[in-house]
């Protein structure tokens, strides 16, 4: 099974001047709000997220779009919203992420979007439960550029997959997986580089040397494995891993849990990325999954006219004040790292 050699050679091999320098802005931006105390901003992100759609076919337990728990309406992403927004952030944007909720494979324009993006040199990538990729989406995916394919896999039998995967077809994920990486031998693409994701829950712990093994067989390029994110963790959780390297969550003294957190008063996701939902909304990241914090609208002001705007950075002010009082930032384990 390789590495992530060539898939970081792919990467690097999109960088640009003007995307170097961007980097580098909004890099030294960070470093000095976090040395001021104060949110400056030189630059555009390095990295946003998509949302294709909210839809998805299976009801996974921690997850809105499985629970249709959202508040916020659900929908399908605008091809000329996306392109207009791409357009404006192409010369500068580095990386572009396909998935915020939902299935990105219901959208019927998702790879159409995909090669869009791919045609103007930004490296793309989407994560996806696998039960689309026919032989004829599969071609479709190898033929479109994208760069990154991450298959959630949640368990090696069928049992245990659906246990969080609720719904969900382990042959089908299986078959899938098949069909992408055939037509990536068939069309001798380097690319997408793809990736099994194991959400590391109680039920599927024990797995998680069987899911190395079924990639390797299978020619999958790398294995991730992932912690859950329990929104009601306080009091424990069947979902909580037994072995705690794996857990976000620890238990205290008095029997209650609490996050492996300091909860420092910085993100560098503020600074390098964020996230657009299906209708346009840009919200501070992937922990706001029901928008709750919406910092503007792209259906009426332009990207950098929110960027830079008041409403986002009065929201980095308040987390480099008191982190702890944001609500999406009391259950992220995520934010703090530098080049996450």
């Amino acid at each position: 099974m390789m590495g992530g050699w060539n898939d970081r050679l792919n990467f690097a091999s999109k960088t640009t001047a003007k995307r170097a320098w961007n980097a580098a802005r909004i890099y030294t931006s960070y470093q000095r709000s976090r040395r001021t105390g104060t949110p400056v901003m030189a630059g555009l992100p390095i990295s946003i997220s998509f949302e294709p759609t909210t839809s998805c076919n299976l009801r996974c337990p921690e997850c809105p779009s499985g629970l249709r728990s959202f508040t916020r309406p659900t929908g399908m992403l605008g091809k000329a919203l996306f392109q207009n927004v791409i357009d404006q952030l192409a010369p500068s944007l580095s990386y572009l992420t396909f998935y915020f909720q939902g299935e990105p494979y219901l959208h019927p324009d998702f790879l159409d979007m995909v090669q869009y993006a791919s045609r103007k040199g930004i490296y793309t990538a989407t994560s996806t439960n696998a039960h689309y990729l026919t032989e004829e989406r599969a071609r479709l995916t190898v033929e479109s550029g994208l760069d990154r394919l991450i298959i959630s896999i949640d368990g090696t039998t069928q049992d245990t997959y659906q246990s969080y995967r609720v719904g969900g077809n382990l042959d089908k994920v299986i078959e899938g997986t098949r069909n992408i990486l055939a037509w990536k031998k068939k069309r001798k693409a380097k690319a997408p580089h793809v990736i099994f994701q194991f959400l590391v829950v109680k039920p599927n712990e024990h797995q998680i040397p069987e899911v190395y093994a079924l990639a390797k067989e299978l020619g999958v390029d790398q294995v991730l494995l992932k912690t859950a994110q329990i929104y009601d963790y306080e009091n424990g959780s069947d979902l909580i891993p037994t072995q705690d390297k794996y857990a976000r969550y620890y238990q205290k003294t008095d029997g209650t849990y609490g996050i492996k957190n300091n909860l420092d008063n910085h993100c560098w996701k503020m600074w390098h990325s964020c996230v657009i939902t299906w209708d346009g909304k840009i919200v501070p990241c992937c922990f706001d999954k029901d928008a709750h914090h919406v910092l503007g609208d792209l259906n009426h002001q332009s990207f950098e006219e929110i960027w830079q705007g008041p409403a986002y950075q009065d929201f980095r002010a308040a987390l480099m004040r008191s982190r702890s009082e944001i609500e999406i930032c009391k259950n992220c384990t995520e934010g703090a790292k530098v080049w996450a």
